[in-house]
């Protein structure tokens, strides 16, 4: 019932229930399992298979295998399922994020990743006598780090070898992001690389109702805590903070609309004043590389 409400109503109708939800005193917990409140898809086996192979791909291109590397997932929301698929590929992972999301994750659905596993001619991590989110990590040599620009700070500079992400880094506050891809550079080694899906529509409606806001209403405590927040950086934009943290834009793959989604009238300044080009870019994939040249000796 909840779902279909959800879909039913309209974007300022989502931001006015997000706004009054999010400071109910009943536990996330409760509204994950309705489906009011998500982050991600993660704790959907098929899900987080398929995006973990799209784009660790691009890292086995690069360097013929995952086995012996460190890959860092930004964002993992409501599970740790990249902790055991990596384990299957003889990796290990971090997982950071900016709340303890996947504590409230079903184990079942742990168990049904690993028969998934299974049936594809992997080796996943014997979980079946796991009690705990820790009991899951440990198996998998996993770490999960929940404290955001702090978690980045804890993982030693130069010590991993791959990261991705997956509809994250418009969550990412807009006032911390360069700092946060700083951190990622700076945690990352040499000739190392990132593979990143970036989705710039508003996460309300598909459209451009964000850009409507203002720039205080719109980075306010209130609207940003509320479930619906993205930062509101746009793709070239976003282009210059990556290499302004240091890195190196390899491929940029982009989505766009053909015309408008919101009408250009009811964007406040400055999206208003934008080019169309740049405002119908709904998404993109981007690749980035550290400067240097990789070890190998971690992946032998």
């Amino acid at each position: 019932m909840f779902t279909v409400i959800k879909q039913h109503l309209p974007w300022w109708g989502k931001i006015a229930a997000k706004l009054v939800l999010s400071r109910s005193p009943i536990s996330y917990n409760f509204w994950h399992k309705l489906g009011i409140f998500r982050h991600g898809g993660m704790d959907s086996p098929a899900y987080a298979l398929n995006v973990f192979e799209a784009h660790a791909s691009q890292a086995v291109l690069r360097y013929g295998s995952l086995h012996g590397m460190t890959i860092l997932e930004m964002g993992p929301g409501d599970s740790v399922a990249t902790a055991i698929i990596s384990k299957c590929y003889g990796a290990r992972a971090i997982l950071v994020d900016v709340g303890h999301f996947a504590e409230y994750g079903d184990f079942r659905h742990y168990l049904a990743l690993c028969e998934m596993l299974r049936k594809r001619g992997l080796n996943p991590p014997n979980i079946s006598s796991a009690r705990t989110l820790q009991d899951v990590l440990s198996v998998c040599d996993g770490e999960y780090l929940t404290e955001g620009l702090a978690s980045w700070r804890r993982i030693p500079p130069n010590s991993v070898d791959f990261v991705f992400s997956q509809a994250v880094l418009e969550h990412t506050l807009k006032e911390e992001f360069l700092l946060t891809m700083q951190e990622c550079r700076r945690v990352m080694k040499p000739g190392s690389f990132a593979s990143h899906r970036v989705d710039l529509r508003d996460h309300l409606g598909g459209a451009l109702n964000n850009l409507r806001f203002s720039e205080q209403i719109w980075e306010s405590s209130l609207f940003r805590s509320s479930g619906f927040y993205t930062n509101r950086i746009r793709y070239s934009d976003m282009l210059k903070v990556f290499e302004a943290a240091g890195f190196i834009v390899e491929k940029s793959e982009v989505r766009r609309w053909d015309e408008l989604p919101t009408p250009r009238e009811k964007l406040t300044l400055p999206f208003s004043n934008m080019p169309k080009t740049e405002l119908c870019i709904r998404g993109f994939d981007v690749g980035l590389r550290v400067p240097g040249s990789r070890s190998l000796e971690m992946c032998v």
